[in-house]
Protein backbone atom coordinates (compact mmCIF):
# COMPACT_ATOMS: atom_id res chain seq x y z
CA UNK A 1 0.00 0.00 0.00
CA UNK A 2 2.94 2.45 1.03
CA UNK A 3 5.44 3.09 -1.69
CA UNK A 4 9.04 3.13 -0.61
CA UNK A 5 11.28 6.49 -1.23
CA UNK A 6 15.03 7.22 -0.78
CA UNK A 7 14.45 8.80 2.44
CA UNK A 8 17.32 8.64 4.65
CA UNK A 9 15.50 10.63 7.73
CA UNK A 10 14.95 9.40 10.73
CA UNK A 11 11.20 9.72 9.98
CA UNK A 12 8.37 8.68 7.96
CA UNK A 13 6.40 11.14 6.22
CA UNK A 14 3.09 10.03 4.20
CA UNK A 15 0.66 12.32 2.09
CA UNK A 16 -3.32 10.64 2.01
CA UNK A 17 -5.90 12.69 0.13
CA UNK A 18 -9.58 11.37 1.14
CA UNK A 19 -12.17 11.57 -1.02
CA UNK A 20 -15.79 10.34 -1.05
CA UNK A 21 -18.02 12.58 1.91
CA UNK A 22 -15.51 13.57 3.94
CA UNK A 23 -16.01 17.34 4.55
CA UNK A 24 -18.47 18.24 7.03
CA UNK A 25 -18.89 14.88 8.85
CA UNK A 26 -16.46 15.76 11.52
CA UNK A 27 -13.81 14.12 9.40
CA UNK A 28 -10.85 16.21 10.48
CA UNK A 29 -11.74 16.17 14.46
CA UNK A 30 -12.25 12.34 14.86
CA UNK A 31 -8.61 12.37 12.70
CA UNK A 32 -7.31 14.31 15.22
CA UNK A 33 -9.28 12.42 18.06
CA UNK A 34 -7.61 9.07 16.56
CA UNK A 35 -3.71 10.39 15.97
CA UNK A 36 -3.66 11.21 19.16
CA UNK A 37 -3.54 7.76 20.01
CA UNK A 38 -0.31 6.89 18.11
CA UNK A 39 2.89 8.51 18.38
CA UNK A 40 2.47 10.20 15.02
CA UNK A 41 2.59 14.34 13.84
CA UNK A 42 1.10 16.03 11.16
CA UNK A 43 -1.64 17.49 10.21
CA UNK A 44 -5.29 17.29 8.30
CA UNK A 45 -6.93 19.81 6.24
CA UNK A 46 -9.69 20.47 4.35
CA UNK A 47 -8.99 20.99 0.40
CA UNK A 48 -10.62 23.21 -1.83
CA UNK A 49 -11.86 20.84 -3.90
CA UNK A 50 -13.89 18.70 -1.71
CA UNK A 51 -11.24 16.34 -0.57
CA UNK A 52 -8.96 16.11 2.71
CA UNK A 53 -5.62 15.90 3.00
CA UNK A 54 -3.57 14.36 5.88
CA UNK A 55 0.00 14.33 6.13
CA UNK A 56 1.29 12.43 8.81
CA UNK A 57 4.71 11.51 10.43
CA UNK A 58 6.32 8.87 12.87
CA UNK A 59 9.83 7.20 13.55
CA UNK A 60 8.19 3.66 12.69
CA UNK A 61 6.58 3.36 9.73
CA UNK A 62 4.51 0.37 10.72
CA UNK A 63 2.73 3.22 13.07
CA UNK A 64 1.74 4.40 10.03
CA UNK A 65 0.05 1.57 8.44
CA UNK A 66 -1.44 0.64 11.74
CA UNK A 67 -2.98 4.10 12.12
CA UNK A 68 -4.22 4.14 7.95
CA UNK A 69 -6.08 0.48 8.57
CA UNK A 70 -7.76 2.13 12.00
CA UNK A 71 -8.50 5.46 9.33
CA UNK A 72 -9.98 2.66 6.81
CA UNK A 73 -12.30 1.30 9.73
CA UNK A 74 -13.29 4.81 11.07
CA UNK A 75 -14.57 5.87 8.13
CA UNK A 76 -15.23 2.94 5.66
CA UNK A 77 -18.97 4.52 4.73
CA UNK A 78 -17.27 8.30 4.25
CA UNK A 79 -14.57 7.49 1.74
CA UNK A 80 -15.15 6.49 -1.87
CA UNK A 81 -11.20 6.76 -2.86
CA UNK A 82 -7.93 7.26 -0.85
CA UNK A 83 -4.91 7.72 -2.04
CA UNK A 84 -1.23 7.61 -0.34
CA UNK A 85 2.19 8.37 -0.69
CA UNK A 86 5.22 8.43 1.23
CA UNK A 87 6.90 12.06 0.68
CA UNK A 88 10.68 13.86 0.85
CA UNK A 89 9.73 16.25 4.32
CA UNK A 90 11.19 18.84 5.18
CA UNK A 91 9.14 19.81 7.97
CA UNK A 92 9.15 18.31 11.43
CA UNK A 93 5.84 18.68 13.05
CA UNK A 94 5.64 18.93 16.68
CA UNK A 95 2.32 17.62 17.25
CA UNK A 96 -1.18 16.48 15.11
CA UNK A 97 -3.09 19.25 14.68
CA UNK A 98 -6.21 20.64 12.03
CA UNK A 99 -5.04 22.90 9.76
CA UNK A 100 -7.13 25.48 8.25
Amino acid sequence: MFAESGQSDLSVTLRAVYHGQVQGVGFRYRTTRLAHQYPITGYVKNLPDGTVELVVQAEDKTVLEQFFDDMMLTFATNVTDVSVEEIDSEAHYQQFQIER
